[in-house]
């Protein structure tokens, strides 16, 4: 008994020094590792960023595109609505990688007009349904090609990749741009284009129109300016 005695006391003594000393945290299975001296960003917040860029509405348009036949016309034709009723940042970090958490691009539906107020007025109410759904969102998360440091001037041609929210649903989007580059401030136009059920909206259905074609084409004549970060 005293010799079971001496060893408990010999492990107890063991185990509170080891309490005292400074344990190696052993990271769970799938937890993420880092070199030593590698910033971590604090929980809820990202980069800094090094260059943020924010849309200049009245110098840019948004436009959807969709191909018509009207019954008073003989031949096919675009049916085209506009609003210059933009918003948005985007922002990069000093890689030139975008910060998605500080970037979005806004457009205000309710203002979207055509040369047919039936037209609008059917897409506005049973099409994007601007009531329940006013505005369309982008969230870029990557810029394909685009040069980095960012040029002073010359053009450029790059995607644009990220997510877009219309209609109440967000599915990942691909826009092709066209840049051109002048000190602070950045011009261009970026399109791409997807089908009504892509964001479960319907096809327009308008007594002037006899058929239209189930692909949206969007277009946007931009400019944006250098803001302070």
């Amino acid at each position: 008994m005293v010799r079971n005695g001496f060893l408990i006391l010999i492990l107890l003594a063991t185990v509170l020094a080891a309490c005292g000393q400074p344990q190696a945290t052993v990271p769970s299975p799938g937890a993420e590792t880092r070199p030593s001296g590698t910033p971590t960003a604090a929980s809820g917040s990202g980069p800094a960023a090094a260059v943020a860029f924010r849309i200049v509405p009245d110098q840019s348009e948004a436009r959807y595109r969709v191909r018509e036949q009207l019954a008073n016309l003989q031949f096919p034709s675009d049916a085209i609505g506009r609003t210059k009723a933009i918003s948005g940042t985007i922002a990069f970090a000093r890689d030139g990688s975008i910060i998605s958490s500080a970037s979005k691009l806004t457009v205000d539906l309710t203002t979207l007009r055509s040369n047919e107020q039936r037209r609008d007025n059917f897409i506005k109410t049973n099409t994007l349904e601007v009531s329940r759904y006013p505005t369309a969102e982008f969230v870029p998360r990557e810029a394909r090609g685009l040069p980095w440091p960012l040029p002073a001037s010359g053009e450029t041609t790059f995607q644009l990749v990220g997510d877009m929210t219309v209609h109440g649903t967000t599915r990942p989007v691909i826009w092709e741009v066209t840049a051109k580059f002048a000190g602070d401030q950045v011009t261009g136009t970026a399109t791409t284009s997807f089908k009504f059920g892509d964001f479960n909206m319907q096809v327009p259905r308008v007594a002037v129109v006899l058929s239209v074609e189930d692909n949206i084409r969007l277009e946007v004549d931009f400019t944006v300016a250098r803001v302070a970060t």
